[in-house]
């Protein structure tokens, strides 16, 4: 439902909007995640599920979302809710759409936090304040005081060498950079910022990647650990070995790659549906589409994996990162120790954690537009206004995780819940919707309008067939591997247990709980705006 006064957003370019839906995509779970999966999960053997994830989900479903964003904003709709409300014509339609407004809401509230680590050790690298000597030990107890880890609202209190010592000033920081930008709205602030951010970004990827490519054999002493190997690790697969096949029948490997397609396109976030919303009718769609997928699975696999990989390889062995303390581990803790064993290590670390920043940082924004969208259409607030009241929601959420910070509790569990569980069932609810609901020819209409590339009519099927079957046998086998059967480690708790042992985790899960609710009301008070609206509408053309 169009609200005639309400100023209609939109995009400034072609270029902008593929830059935005690249920022959304490329984070720290490219130069992070990605990484820490692959060297896990044998390197080369990890790239066979995770490309097959990528053609059977990753590019059909983004087609769906753009598809779907662009139907439901010529229909006046920018926000999920709506959009489903224009596509399914059923009362429940708009309030299944609450999981694409909470999904990314609840992400950011961890993830500004990340972004706060990021630009403290950029900061410390270029004050040369991150030369802890040749202990490893030194820079995991400098990350476990920094963010808190020793005890619950440790981060919060002052300690260490103040200001750099506190992870809540870089964190209140970085809040200020997203709100001012999502403040500024699309075109004058993500479309802005992510002109400049994305091509610095990549810029210090290239910057990094030519040293890593120049590495060598940097100890003479075990010759086996030189660049060559640690890129073949990243890239070779050997179908002759028992341990390949070993590791492709493992159904944690798969379900590990497809959610990492999730992550690094944005899928079933809600935010491309969101960002689809305001192109005109007749944008290109398709082209600009595959482009942003493109441009993200470069940042991911030819930048990403191949500067962390080879070079954790290099100079920490193949024994340890197979078997990392923990994801974070290896960029605030593995990677510090090897920028103190390069040439020019301290500028390597800045660059390094400036790009993780500029990375957090398009995507953070990405976040809280879907929620912004909501608020302006569903309640008819104005940007200050609507601005005002998510940065409220989202320091309440971001005090909680800062908060309790012992041991990564509460942002594990919100990663886990919202990042996996939440994003798995919004993606297959899309993918029906479009492909049974909407319907895959009434989309493929929308999708091939005004387009630059003519996509393949197989892909129909895919998008009917093949993607829920794939989603839905994914999240059973999760669903079993998680809850039903016994972990290979009996020190592993399942999530069960977790939620039985842990108070930290129950008071997580009821605060997702609060913030799924608020949400709900929200979007029930906006169903009643519409209806209102339209009848409104009915009675003047009367």
């Amino acid at each position: 439902m169009i609200d005639p006064n309400r100023p209609k957003e939109a995009w400034g370019s072609r270029l902008g909007v593929i830059l935005a839906v690249m920022g959304s995509a490329v984070g720290l779970g490219n130069f992070l995640r990605f990484p820490g999966l692959a060297a896990q999960y044998e390197g080369g053997a990890f790239m066979i599920p995770y490309f097959i994830s990528l053609l059977i989900l990753g590019l059909p479903l983004a087609w769906v979302e753009w598809s779907l964003g662009r139907y439901g904003g010529l229909q006046g709709y920018n926000s999920t809710p709506g959009i489903y409300r224009a596509v399914w014509k059923n009362r429940i339609a708009p309030y299944c759409g609450v999981l694409a407004v909470v999904i990314p809401v609840m992400i950011y509230m961890y993830y500004v936090y990340i972004e706060g680590w990021c630009l403290a050790y950029s900061l410390r690298y270029l004050c040369g304040q991150m030369s802890f000597g040749d202990d490893p030990n030194a820079y995991a107890g400098f990350f476990g005081r920094f963010v808190g880890m020793n005890e619950d609202g440790f981060a919060m209190s002052s300690h260490g060498d103040w200001p750099f010592g506190s992870a809540v000033l870089f964190t209140a920081v970085c809040f200020a950079i997203n709100f001012i930008l999502i403040y500024r709205g699309l075109a004058k602030g993500i479309e802005w910022f992510c002109r400049w951010a994305m091509p610095l970004l990549v810029l210090c990827a290239i910057v990094i990647l030519i040293r890593v490519l120049t590495l060598g054999t940097p100890d003479p002493k075990l010759p086996e650990q030189n660049l060559l190997n640690g890129l073949g690790y990243m890239w070779n697969i050997d179908m002759t070995g028992e341990k390949c096949w070993l590791s492709l029948c493992n159904p944690q490997m798969w379900l590990a790659a497809a959610g990492q397609i999730f992550f690094s396109l944005s899928v079933g976030f809600g935010i491309v549906i969101t960002y689809a919303s305001y192109m005109k009718k007749n944008d290109d769609i398709a082209l600009s589409s595959l482009t942003a997928s493109a441009g993200n699975e470069f940042c991911e696999v030819a930048l990403g994996g191949m500067i962390i990989v080879p070079t954790g390889f290099v100079f920490l062995g193949q024994a340890f990162i197979e078997n990392p303390p923990s994801t974070f581990s290896l960029g605030f803790v593995a990677l510090p120790n090897i920028f103190n064993q390069m040439f020019l290590g301290q500028f390597i670390g800045f660059l390094f954690f400036f790009l993780l920043f500029l990375a957090a940082v398009t995507s953070s924004l990405s976040m809280l537009q879907p929620a912004i969208a909501l608020l302006e259409e569903g309640l008819g607030l104005h940007r200050r206004a609507s601005v005002a009241l998510l940065g409220f929601i989202t320091a309440v959420g971001a005090a909680f995780v800062v908060y309790f910070s012992k041991d990564l509790v509460a942002l594990d569990t919100i990663d886990f819940w919202i990042g996996t569980f939440c994003i798995f069932v919004l993606a297959t609810l899309q993918v029906i919707l479009y492909g049974w609901v909407l319907g895959v020819d009434r989309g493929f209409e929308e999708l091939q309008r005004g387009a630059e590339i003519r996509i393949p009519r197989f892909v129909k099927f895919i998008i009917k067939y093949v993607s829920p079957a794939y989603l839905l046998a994914i999240f059973a086998l999760w669903t079993h591997q998680q809850f039903f059967a016994t972990p290979d480690d009996p020190t592993q708790l399942t999530w069960t247990q977790r939620i039985q042992q842990s108070a930290v985790v129950q008071v997580t899960l009821a605060f997702i709980g609060v913030v799924m609710i608020l949400f709900l009301l929200l979007i029930a008070q906006s169903v009643r705006r519409w209806r209102a609206m339209e009848r409104a509408e009915k009675e003047t053309a009367k």
